[in-house]
């Protein structure tokens, strides 16, 4: 049963619990011998208590028991990327400097998964301070490349089956990226959905809440489990949350009109990305068409990377006067390079993600969702890099929602990911297009081919 338990969809759990057909002990023993199983290859986890997360089985089972409210999440296992504080639990950020710090509260978004009955089974590898150097998480499609960055041990976990569900921030490419690269969904909400108070701070204009799960309706599911108002965020609003999983298990009203677009001056692409990308519009047919982007999008990620820099040097300035001796180079050349940078020519970035919305406004009154490429390729060969997120960074910058969908593989079994792209708050709509696509279009490079490609109605 345990393989059975580790391999099953989030909406398939979350019924069977809620019935009592398996218990939250049952399915976390399920994942804790797992992670035993894989986790010494893999090194998905920054922190593990297997005795912990039992306890907190063991109460949501006498819960539902004794015939109260369930949450949305009753029982669920879920990992949290480690830059993301956790009362009394190790919250590390990936570095040396924070060895051995112990939050005393949970970050807002923690304690809306134990209000939603969520199993936090553990905290999940990041990079340094969430930012390029490689982490010890290995890709498990093959240990010898890289399984991305930064929430690079919450994309392994649920792509290694360790848990369905898991938790990760992107501020370039830190969710889309590597769930391209392990072969599991990725979802980044628009900008501000989901608070950010306890959770490390990189960059504030960029740093985006993320989620990973094996199916777009998890990824919903876990995603409205944690959106909503954060008084201590002022990115966030005090609007009602958006009814995520409803909108990712209903049926499109019509077919969706779909735009392919390359990203301008992106690194080179692989032909294997190409080459899908081609087969995917030919089986979409009349359903998509190939645009190009305004030109403006041609500068966007250096303006991302502008901000990124620029804020990253103030906000990391805490550790580099703690542990300067600590830190990687390629953190400190990119906190130098924020130093450096005009104040004038800062405030002018954070105007483009207005400016960039406001062409892409105009491709949405067409389209329902833009498509390309979630990765240049399959996860590049070596460990001494996490990928390039040039593919992902203009998204971070404009806020809007994206969706990494593992429809791809290669000949070799390597997982490539199809990224879906919605109008900056319209989230719901963008998650019911991406599961119509999963449908419509067999996961890992299976195409529907029992004759034409059927339309959603």
């Amino acid at each position: 049963m345990a393989a059975d338990l580790t391999q099953a969809d989030v909406t398939d759990l979350r019924e069977r619990l809620a019935q009592g057909e398996i218990s939250a002990v049952e399915l976390t023993t399920a994942c804790l011998n797992r992670i035993e199983k894989t986790e010494p290859q893999l090194q998905a986890w920054a922190w593990l208590d297997g005795d912990h997360a039992l306890e907190r089985a063991r109460a949501l089972d006498e819960r539902r028991k004794s015939g109260a409210v369930l949450g949305a999440l009753h029982g669920l296992p879920v990992g949290i990327k480690d830059v993301i504080d956790t009362a009394r639990i190790p919250t590390e950020n990936g570095t040396a400097i924070d060895k051995g710090r112990v939050p005393a509260e949970d970050a807002g978004l923690v304690a809306r998964l134990h209000a939603a009955g969520a199993v936090v089974i553990g905290k999940t590898v990041t990079t340094e301070l969430a930012f390029m150097e490689p982490s010890k998480s290995r890709n498990p499609h093959d240990v010898s490349r890289t399984p991305g960055g930064s929430s690079a041990g919450s994309a392994v976990a649920v792509a290694a089956g360790m848990v369905p569900l898991a938790v990760g921030t992107q501020t370039g490419g830190s969710v889309i990226r590597p769930a391209s690269f392990c072969g599991v969904v990725g979802y980044k909400p628009s900008f501000g959905m989901i608070g950010r108070s306890g959770v490390l701070q990189q960059s504030p204009f960029l740093d985006t809440i993320g989620v990973f799960a094996r199916s777009v309706p998890g990824a919903a599911l876990l995603a409205e489990a944690m959106a909503g108002h954060d008084p201590a965020d002022p990115a966030t609003r005090p609007v009602p949350a958006p009814q995520l999983y409803q909108g990712a298990i209903s049926t499109l009203s019509a077919t969706p009109r779909l735009a392919l677009v390359d990203l301008p001056a992106p690194p080179a692409t692989d032909p294997r990305m190409r080459a899908a990308l081609d087969e995917l519009a030919g089986l979409l047919g009349a359903l998509v068409e190939r645009i190009e982007l305004p030109a403006i999008f041609s500068e966007a990620q250096q303006v991302r990377t502008r901000i990124n820099q620029v804020e990253m040097a103030k906000c990391f300035a805490g550790y580099e006067q703690r542990g300067r001796h600590l830190m990687s180079l390629k953190l400190t050349e990119a906190m130098n390079a924020g130093k450096t940078i005009p104040a004038c020519d800062y405030m002018s970035a954070l105007d483009w993600r207005r400016d960039l919305n406001a062409g892409l406004d105009r491709i949405f009154d067409r389209y329902d969702a833009i498509l390309c490429a979630a990765s240049p390729g399959p996860a590049p060969e070596g460990l001494g890099s996490t990928g390039d997120s040039a593919f992902n960074g203009i998204w971070t910058l404009c806020g809007t929602p994206v969706v990494t969908l593992p429809l791809f593989l290669t000949r070799d079994g390597l997982p490539m990911g199809l990224q879906i792209v919605g109008r900056l708050g319209d989230d719901a709509r963008l998650l019911r297009i991406a599961a119509w696509l999963m449908q419509h279009v067999g996961p890992a490079g299976e195409p529907t081919r029992k004759g034409e490609m059927t339309s959603a109605e």
